[in-house]
């Protein structure tokens, strides 16, 4: 995985909401927040492809490798019909390509090994991508919602008045003070509208629950 791309992944993960809060009272939010989603599915499509790489890397260099011990096993057997009749002229050669392969073989496993962790390294990023445009659907949902109340609370009061303003500011306190509850950030402003992201959220929320069904299942296990 190129450095670039590990450092936009990091980029996304780590970002926090300063910056981009900070712009909101000057431009659309709705818009920011979706060019925000629009990135991170971008970057979820560029580890992906990484990862499909790795892994076809990989079982290309596992075919390689289990070819190989099949031809050194085979010469094995070849060695012994040449020895028992004799034939050292038949089991140099044989020997020759066995040490051939023997050199070969350590290399295969050094790649196999760097592509394993590789494919570890990638699907972790696309979990952590998938957590972090999770959080961006629950922060877009405060943010319309905790918006609408505001909207809802100005009307009541004649759509102006101090009393209106502290109901708006307490309705984004409440939403700053959820956000953090739920993870431990400061209050993001990114997301996808949830009119988009429906389909592909139901999706993903199975493959997350399977995963947490996997995890519970080893755990009983082990008990």
């Amino acid at each position: 995985m190129a450095d670039n791309l590990k450092t936009r992944v990091a980029r996304v993960i780590a970002g926090g909401a300063h910056a981009l809060l900070d712009k909101i009272e000057d431009t659309a939010p709705i818009a920011m927040l979706e060019q925000s989603v629009r990135e991170i599915d971008q970057v979820i499509d560029e580890v992906r492809a990484e990862l499909g790489r790795a892994a076809a890397n990989r079982h290309l260099a596992q075919q390689q490798h289990l070819h190989l011990n099949k031809e050194h096993e085979t010469l094995t057997n070849s060695l012994n019909t040449a020895l028992l009749g004799g034939r050292d002229d038949l089991a140099k050669p044989a020997i020759s390509r066995q040490l051939d392969i023997e050199a070969q073989l350590p290399i295969l496993e050094s790649s196999l090994s760097q592509l394993a962790v590789e494919e570890k390294e990638l699907s972790g990023f696309v979990d952590a991508l998938m957590g972090k445009k999770r959080e961006m659907e629950r922060a877009i949902t405060e943010f319309e919602r905790s918006r609408s109340s505001a909207a809802s609370a100005n009307a009541k009061n004649g759509g102006g008045g101090s009393n209106a303003v502290a109901k708006a500011e307490a309705v984004q306190s409440a939403f700053d003070r959820t956000f953090r509850r739920q993870t431990g950030l400061d209050p993001v402003a990114q997301s996808a509208t949830m009119e988009q992201a429906t389909k592909l959220k139901e999706l993903n929320d199975l493959v997350r629950d399977n995963k947490i069904n996997e995890r519970l299942a080893a755990l009983k296990a082990q008990r």
